[in-house]
């Protein structure tokens, strides 16, 4: 499957980029955030502390064991606070 992911705030600093095209068949969040990953050091540190990330699935805040069966945009960010 195709899927367009957005990178957030600090993490789009680490990857190096605001959004990707990914094609993959990971069949979770958790799955896929392994994969992207594997891609570079920027993906590895974005990635390296999952407890810390947030993610949206189609502009819905989800879990990060959310499947990704027909899912066109996935959207990853930190935590956010209030104020």
């Amino acid at each position: 499957m195709t899927l367009e992911v957005l990178y957030f705030a600090s993490l789009r600093e680490r990857v190096g980029t605001p959004r990707e095209t990914v094609e993959t068949r990971a069949a979770t969040v958790r799955a896929l955030m392994a994969e992207l990953s594997a891609r570079s050091a920027g993906h590895a540190a974005a990635f390296a502390d999952p407890a810390s990330l947030r993610c949206a699935v189609d502009q819905q805040l989800a879990d990060l064991d959310a499947p990704l069966d027909g899912v066109r945009e996935l959207a990853f960010f930190p935590p956010m606070t209030g104020g």
